[in-house]
């Protein structure tokens, strides 16, 4: 996590430098950026790395495909916004298509003690996240710039994460091979500068809820991936939990905000 963070903000920044961009904010600003790169890039993640250790990916995927359904209520305790129908039965299309789509994976839970763990983690993660995000949507009503700020986010984000693992007795180390190198820099460049960029854009355009439907449609895409990549074979369950979570995005999208 830490690598991570910190290889895509010295990008960031080197951006920002080659550009001219002013990397000079305020003590204010500071803070603002980094509850958002502790709460969505740090601390989040973390949690989730601890919760996969105790249970199935498909119940780490069945949470946060509850994010649009937390952004929404969100965004009506901290900014007022209304809480529209569409978009709220959109929510639990998601819920419900990425429910189906892990179905047999989810069969195979049983209740214990590290189910219970990492339910925790989870419900820790989507709170940090959905927090994270609502700093996020207020800062870009601030005006707060989106190269600057995501490379002091992210330097933060990473720095948090280095706080942790200090705290729970973690000692660095680096892998160096071609597939840990080239992974790392994967997540850097396009896991975090790309994607981060594309999301606070989306956030932007369209508000928290719409662009919270991404922990909808990742676990479905990456199904697809598993698919060409891993020969991951769908069932009759996967295509319906497929067509469930796309139906309820073409309703999130057509949705005005």
């Amino acid at each position: 996590m830490a690598y991570r963070f910190f290889l895509a903000s010295a990008l960031l920044f080197a951006w920002c430098l080659a550009r001219r961009l002013p990397l000079r904010l305020g003590l204010r600003q500071h803070g603002w950026l980094a509850l958002f790169g502790v709460g969505s890039l740090g601390i989040s993640y973390v949690f989730v790395y601890y919760a996969e250790q105790h249970i199935a990916s498909g119940l780490v995927a069945v949470g946060f495909s509850v994010s649009p359904l937390l952004a929404m209520l969100g965004m009506r305790a901290f900014f007022a916004a209304p809480m529209t129908g569409p978009v709220a039965l959109a929510s639990l299309l998601g819920v419900a298509g990425v429910a189906l789509v892990f179905y047999p994976e989810l069969a195979r839970l049983q209740s214990s003690a590290a189910t219970v763990a990492g339910a925790v983690y989870i419900a820790l993660a989507l709170v940090c996240t959905t927090l994270g995000n609502m700093v996020a949507y207020r800062n870009q009503r601030a005006g707060m710039p989106l190269w600057q700020g995501m490379a002091w986010a992210m330097l933060y984000g990473a720095s948090s994460a280095v706080a942790v693992a200090v705290l729970t007795g973690k000692r660095p180390s680096f892998e160096l091979t071609a597939a840990y190198t080239v992974s790392l820099v994967y997540l850097a460049v396009l896991g975090s500068v790309v994607a981060f960029a594309s999301y606070l854009t989306l956030l932007k355009r369209v508000g928290a809820a719409r662009a919270g439907y991404i922990g909808v449609m990742v676990p479905v895409v990456a199904l697809f991936v598993s698919a060409a990549m891993e020969s991951f074979r769908f069932h009759a369950l996967t295509w319906a939990g497929v067509a469930v979570s796309v139906a309820g995005n073409v309703l999130m999208l057509r949705e005005r905000a």
